[in-house]
């Protein structure tokens, strides 16, 4: 049993050939084919002679064995269907139309981000708790984008009445970051709050309070956006592992 696990991990490993399908390809990994099947028989061999062996045991077996078969199935499926291992990510909102002001005080709007891939998320600049943790989790984000043409970071407020464009520009500063990749944006409270609940399903839209005074957004959640403006995950901005998983899909975006 030791032996064919071994093969089948020898041959996932050949399936991350830059030529998979090619007969160049098919060449390279005949060998652990045949070893692997070899494995098979004699674990066959082994199957078939059981006549003897206690009912427990044969059970154990049986188990083991087609497991072993269903490992070597996958193995193959994944080899001969490209993106068969791939996560696919569907829609799960639309975002509307907008137009909000940058921390230059310039208006940007929805079509600034058309062809584009990118992260939002709500902060506010005065914020002593999740939101310094949040956006240093973000800077990793923007270190490993940021000379990517087409992608971009926005960051809105949720304190609008404090955080003026000079405020973020203040705090941007203090980010030390190109502002053209990553924006800060500041706008009308309701509308801020609406993108967030509405377009980028951060927060629940059963937050939203008649009064709009009294409402307040505080999320550490971040919204990634396709190309088409389709919100594709929500990613905890405080977990390293969401955060892994969502820079391994930033990078399958911006590929398409």
């Amino acid at each position: 049993m030791s032996i064919l696990l071994i093969e089948v991990m020898n041959l996932n490993n050949g399936l991350g050939s830059p030529f998979p399908g090619s007969d160049q390809g098919f060449q390279l990994l005949q060998p652990r084919f045949l070893h692997l099947f070899a494995a098979l028989q004699q674990l066959w061999s082994n199957f078939v002679s059981l006549k003897r062996v206690p009912v427990r045991k044969k059970t154990i077996f049986y188990i083991i064995f087609f497991i072993a078969l269903s490992i070597v199935f996958y193995g193959i499926v994944s080899w001969y269907i490209p993106g068969y291992n791939d996560r696919k990510l569907e829609p799960i909102s639309k975002v509307a139309q907008f137009r909000f002001t940058n921390q230059d005080g310039q208006a940007v709007t929805s079509k600034d981000l058309d062809g584009k891939v990118y992260v939002a998320e709500f902060f506010f600049t005065t914020c002593p708790g999740i939101c310094p943790m949040m956006n240093d989790n973000m800077k990793q984000v923007y270190e490993k984008f940021k000379n990517e043409p087409d992608f971009r970071i926005l960051s809105y407020t949720s304190d609008p009445k404090t955080d003026s464009a000079a405020k973020l520009k203040a705090y941007a500063d203090s980010m030390q970051v190109n502002t053209s990749k990553w924006i800060f944006l500041t706008g009308r409270k309701d509308s801020l709050y609406n993108m967030a609940r509405l377009s980028y399903s951060i927060d629940d839209p059963k937050n939203n309070l008649t009064n709009i005074d009294d409402d307040f957004l505080h999320s550490q959640f971040w919204a990634l956006v396709n190309r088409k403006g389709d919100v594709l995950a929500i990613y905890d901005g405080l977990k390293k592992r969401e955060i892994k998983g969502l820079i391994r899909d930033i990078e399958k975006e911006l590929k398409n």
